[in-house]
């Protein structure tokens, strides 16, 4: 494989990128840093496919990745191969407002092949590979230049390892007739929507005890304001102000901004600075969240009651013998939410459609209706149908 040097000319990212166009798919990877800014500074791409590859300066003066992003997010004849791509893909959103498509994803195609859940990029070269990455640069502050040639090995190492990997999981998954399972995991990974920084939304991702209307209404306004401060100063939200400390203040609302000093989480300095006279503002300001906002009421405790949870316990052991069987990750399959509610009657999951109903959920459906058990054979674990457990009861009884 050809191993370019740096790219940090727009002519030589343009030419390197017409290549690529040809191939049947190319493998990418980014380095950022994010610890001190709201947005994450884009460092490096590396990207290549089974004949070359290239590590992308977009910090270098006057290169333009334009040629790049088109290749990525506008040529739909390339697929586009990432290992645990999400943040990949969320930088490159919020440099395009598009996301990468057609998408494949390792680390998630590895769920359909093994029971690996979240199988890290390391492990997978060891698996496939039989190569132990170097793990040096690991904590490279890729921000600084110059780049070292190590650092630079280290990189691309990313891409080459992976134009090597991807074909024999697409192999793996042809053979075993599993690439379909995959097409929804995929399509929700290069989803915009999953990507976009909606502050309106922000107050979703905060722990609030309570459903009192007032309070969470001011939480929403709070952490919408917060998302406002940070992306203005292009630092992360955590530097404005902590999800608890956020919180607290919604929960406790100080009634003059003097108090601020009080509250745990802010300096003295907010009983009369600006940010404190802007926080002050959004708490007078704040409504009640609308009816139609409240978040869905969560019954805590075991809310199947004994015999539901249970059933559930049981489906969960079922997922963990099927997974075994036929050797594919359970998460891939469902979640534990999911067979609680099959347990507490719903039927309308995804659990009973397509391939994983064909799969387990019928059999779970089945666990539920009283018409499979388990079954213990040479120390293992097996699940058995009800039918069939007392025919050969009583062709047992027959031989007698």
């Amino acid at each position: 494989m050809k191993i370019h040097p740096l790219i940090t000319e727009t002519a030589e990212l343009e030419t390197l990128c017409t290549r690529l166009a040809k191939s049947d798919f190319v493998c990418v990877d980014t380095e950022f840093m994010r610890e001190n800014t709201y947005w994450p500074e884009l460092c490096l791409v590396q990207i290549g496919n089974e004949e070359e590859a290239a590590a992308v300066d977009p910090l270098a003066d006057g290169l333009d990745l334009e040629p790049l992003l088109k290749l990525l997010c506008e040529n739909e004849a390339v697929l586009k191969v990432f290992h645990a791509g999400g943040q990949d893909v969320e930088i490159i959103f919020n440099l395009t407002g598009a996301t990468p498509h057609p998408i494949f994803d390792t680390q998630i195609a590895m769920m359909a092949i093994s029971q690996s859940e979240q199988i890290g990029y390391a492990n997978l070269v060891d698996a496939w590979l039989g190569i132990q990455v170097d793990k040096g640069a690991r904590f490279t502050d890729w921000s600084r230049r110059p780049l070292t040639d190590r650092q630079i090995e280290y990189a691309i190492g990313d891409v080459t390892h992976l134009a090597k990997i991807f074909p024999k999981i697409l192999k793996k998954l042809i053979k075993t007739g599993r690439g379909a399972w995959l097409d929804a995991e995929m399509e929700k990974l290069a989803d915009p929507d999953n990507y976009r920084t909606v502050p309106e939304e922000a107050w979703k991702r905060i722990r609030q005890a309570g459903r009192n209307p007032q309070v969470l209404g001011r939480l929403k306004a709070l952490a919408a304001w917060r998302e406002g401060e940070a992306q203005h100063k292009n630092i992360p939200r955590g530097r404005i102000m902590r999800d608890e400390t956020l919180a607290d203040v919604a929960g406790h609302p100080p009634k003059k901004q003097g108090d601020l000093g009080k509250v745990r989480g802010l300096s003295n300095a907010w009983k009369d600075n600006d940010i404190g006279k802007r926080l002050m503002k959004v708490l007078e300001s704040a409504e009640p969240l609308a009816r139609e906002e409240m978040p869905q009421k969560v019954k805590r405790g075991a809310p199947l009651g004994k015999e539901g949870a249970l059933v559930a316990d049981l489906l969960k052991l079922l997922l963990k013998i099927r997974a075994r069987e036929i050797d594919v990750a359970a998460r891939l399959l469902t979640r534990a939410d999911e067979m609680e509610a099959l347990a507490a009657g719903v039927r309308d999951l995804p659990i009973l459609q397509g391939w994983r109903y064909e799969v387990f959920g019928r059999d779970a459906l089945e666990l539920v209706e009283g018409k499979l058990a388990f079954a213990v054979r040479k120390g293992k674990l097996h699940m058995a149908h009800i039918d069939d457990v007392h025919a050969g009861m009583m062709e047992a009884q027959a031989a007698e």
